[in-house]
């Protein structure tokens, strides 16, 4: 797509990711072990323990302080290394901010951080649709979402992504559902397509994408129809790790990111930029 034909928006938020982006390798460069020498615990790319690490927070975080209470709380809990980074959600509040956002989708809630940062930045009338399966991690987030006076913007959804987004169709197998293989089993059933059927499709502005990875294609695909031209889709954990550099054959989860990776760098429906924040993210912009 020609640049003076993208929406200003979208091109502000390509120029900031692009920084980002420079800032990352740059810095990767220059301390090598500290970018890529991280811990497999560790949910950022930068060693949580670093002094750059921590200098990067002190320089740059506005953590809303309810934010900051709720991120403590994720952080105490034994699954407490899986939630979103803080400095990357900050990142993501401050796009949707840029492309005026009111309608987001949240696939994968834990405990509502990154919830919580959203519907902190959306309009009084704005809608966070959040879908997980666990209600048990979502209540630790409950109480301060109502706090914020935000607890009306979230429209939690406990059930599979895939049906609060619409259902997956029956259909045969061929060369062209290769990348599918790899993918959960398919659902046969013809279900209701909640938010497509409600005719919601090209209506949101932000979505994010942090639930079971071997469902993530599917998960992209859907939010593709219902994100907006000129809206945006981040896909989170696309460095696995750095597992997906030598992805095992009986690695599902590594095999569906690799792939997606894949898939995204070819995608013409978007424009995309991968930054090495966190334990990795794509930001894909629709055209």
């Amino acid at each position: 797509m020609p640049w003076f034909s993208v929406t200003k928006e979208v091109a502000m938020g390509t120029a900031m990711l692009g920084v980002a982006f420079a800032t990352g390798v740059l810095a990767g460069k220059r301390y090598p072990s500290i970018f890529f020498g991280a811990s497999k615990s560790s949910k950022t790319v930068i060693g949580k323990d670093s002094p750059l690490w921590q200098y990067i927070l002190d320089h740059s975080l506005r953590e809303h302080p309810l934010l900051k209470k709720l991120r403590l709380l994720t952080l105490d809990h034994p699954w407490g290394r899986i939630m979103v980074s803080c400095d990357q959600a900050q990142f993501m509040a401050n796009l949707a901010k840029l492309i005026k956002a009111k309608k987001v989708i949240e696939i994968g809630v834990f405990t509502g951080y990154n919830t919580l940062n959203m519907a902190l930045i959306l309009p009084d009338n704005g809608r966070v649709v959040a879908c997980d399966i666990n209600e048990d991690y979502v209540n630790i987030g409950k109480p301060l979402w109502k706090e914020a006076e935000v607890e009306h913007k979230i429209d939690l959804r406990i059930k599979p992504a895939s049906e609060t987004l619409g259902k997956r169709k029956a259909k045969s197998m061929g060369k062209a559902d290769a990348f599918d293989s790899v993918q959960k089993k398919k659902n046969t059933e013809e279900g209701h397509e909640e938010l497509l059927a409600a005719g919601e499709a090209e209506t949101y502005d932000f979505a994010f994408i942090d639930a079971d990875k071997e469902s993530s294609n599917e998960y992209y695909e859907k939010c593709l129809r219902l994100v907006r031209k000129g809206g945006i889709i981040a896909i989170d954990n696309v460095l696995w790790s750095g597992k997906v550099l030598n992805p095992r054959k009986d690695d599902l989860a590594t095999q569906s990111i690799h792939l997606l990776n894949e898939k995204l760098l070819r995608d013409a429906r978007v424009n995309i930029s991968m930054i090495p924040m966190g334990d990795g993210v794509t930001f894909a912009f629709k055209l």
